[in-house]
């Protein structure tokens, strides 16, 4: 039997090859080729839900006022100016619409050349019908959020008889925190414009629009956080601030929680697991998390660990100050870096390279212990097989890997203190010291924040980087008493 691939070609006798494979299909005979398997299951779906293959219409569900409101709280409204630059000048010159449905498959948006403007009211492909594959039949848009996958669905592949003249491509867009469909973006035009790259550009433009709202979802997550830390660092058992839809931004201590949890349908209690029963409390962007504590359960005491940009640290159990000797500093950042816990192996890989011996680790870490167990709370902070912290870990390194990895500038008071245990020669450390001087400057020179400037520009690193010092000259005001702190330009 013939195949699809054998048939790609003129689009005009594609669209009629398809006509007799989808009557063949539809009248129960035996087709010249098969239909693709997109579409052959697409077609099965729409006629459980009693489309009519040759009187469908879509149905018509919000009128001009209500669509006002659905736009203007819809999570698709402020990617729709990139769509439009990425999309309307290629659809207006193809004689295309471009379309943008909401996760249900209503119209939300649509523009385009007006002469298909024109024809596309004619089949009420408009604002405010729903094109579902339950109420239009196969289509891009519906079969794309069914399918949760790009799709072009050409001539007689639609469901409905009166869609035949039509080519159209449609990519879903995914909400980047909980990576559920959204809505989906869709060009539709005459089948003789089709062109084998318009699902590909359909697919750039819906990468694109995840992408910008993937960077507004960074800023949200970074404000939450910034705003909201304080409430986090005064539970007196573990927690965590999640995203509107459950996702872990920050957690006391870190990295005892998944990265996402399932929120209750009703009330405030929440399992979690192994880790017994929670409590969430509403913030203004979000949630904050509160692990319920079984009466007469000792609170589980706060380690600091404050190591950037100090040779002689210093780590507070609870508020007292433990003064710590290089060696035990690099073994408690090493697992707060890794809050599931390390062997004495890895530690010794982490601390001394290929030559270290986990003979040596094991005797560190026993000082280590007998350290904190001379203070009040500190037994059973750290604990055995494998090495790990039992203690809710407040230490300023993660504060700022984590708003990095998010994408988000750090906090300007991170950003001056400096690098991570500068002293240290630990391949562990030196890793994480490297990823954190790369971040920052990368970060703060792209954001091209003065304050953030000026705070790094006071590191010792900072002091000898020339770039940064030539983007400061040029943003400070030429009145600024800074210039006369920074270092001639030669």
């Amino acid at each position: 039997m013939t195949t699809q691939a054998d048939a790609w070609g003129d689009p005009v006798e594609r669209a009629a090859l398809l006509a007799r494979v989808r009557d063949a299909v539809l009248g129960g005979g035996r087709a010249e080729i098969d239909p693709r398997t997109v579409v052959s299951d697409s077609w099965r779906r729409s006629l459980a839900a009693r489309v009519d293959p040759d009187h469908g219409a879509p149905a018509h569900v919000f009128d001009d006022g209500e669509l006002a409101a659905v736009r203007e709280h819809h999570p698709l409204s402020p990617v729709l100016p990139l769509l439009r630059t990425t999309l309307l000048e290629i659809a207006d010159e193809a004689m295309h619409v471009m379309i943008v449905t909401d996760a249900q498959g209503h119209i939300l948006w649509r523009e385009g050349a007006a002469g298909m403007l024109h024809l596309a009211d004619d089949l009420e492909l408009a604002e405010g019908f729903r094109w579902s594959e339950d109420s239009a039949g196969t289509n891009a848009m519906g079969t794309s959020l069914a399918s949760d996958a790009a799709v072009q669905i050409h001539s007689s592949e639609h469901l409905v008889a009166q869609y035949h003249r039509f080519t159209c491509a449609a990519a879903p867009i995914h909400d980047p925190d909980t990576g559920e469909a959204v809505g989906a973006v869709d060009l539709t035009g005459p089948v003789r414009t089709f062109h084998p790259s318009t699902l590909a550009l359909v697919t750039a433009a819906a990468r694109l629009a995840e992408n910008h709202l993937a960077t507004r979802q960074a800023i949200r997550d970074e404000r939450l956080r910034t705003r909201n830390l304080p409430h986090l660092s005064g539970l007196d058992a573990p927690g965590a601030l999640l995203s509107p839809a459950g996702r872990v931004l920050a957690a006391t201590p870190h990295g005892w929680i998944d990265e996402r949890i399932t929120l209750p349908g009703a009330g405030d209690r929440v399992s979690l697991g192994e880790h017994g029963e929670g409590v969430v409390e509403p913030l203004a962007e979000g949630w904050l998390l509160r692990l319920e504590r079984p009466s007469g359960m000792r609170a589980r005491p706060t380690l600091a660990l404050p190591f950037l940009g100090v040779p002689r640290p210093v780590a507070r159990l609870d508020g007292r100050p433990v003064r710590l000797g290089a060696r035990h500093a690099e073994l408690l950042a090493l697992l707060a870096l890794h809050p599931e816990g390390l062997s004495a192996d890895a530690l010794a890989l982490e601390i001394y390279g290929e030559r270290g011996n986990p003979v040596t680790v094991r005797a560190e870490m026993h000082r280590l212990r007998h350290l904190l167990e001379s203070l009040p709370n500190g037994a059973g902070v750290v604990k055995t097989q494998p090495y790990r912290i039992e203690a809710r870990v407040d230490a300023d390194f993660l504060t700022l890997r984590d708003a990095l990895r998010s994408g988000a500038v750090p906090d300007t008071a991170l950003v001056g203190r400096g690098e991570l245990l500068p002293t240290s020669d630990a391949p562990g450390i030196r890793a994480l010291r490297d990823e954190l001087d790369v971040g920052v400057r990368r970060a703060v020179l792209r954001a091209g924040d003065t304050a953030a400037l000026w705070a790094l520009s006071r590191t010792p690193a900072g002091r000898e980087d020339l770039e940064l010092v030539d983007r400061l000259r040029h943003l400070l005001p030429v009145s600024d008493p800074r210039h006369a702190e920074l270092p001639d330009d030669g």
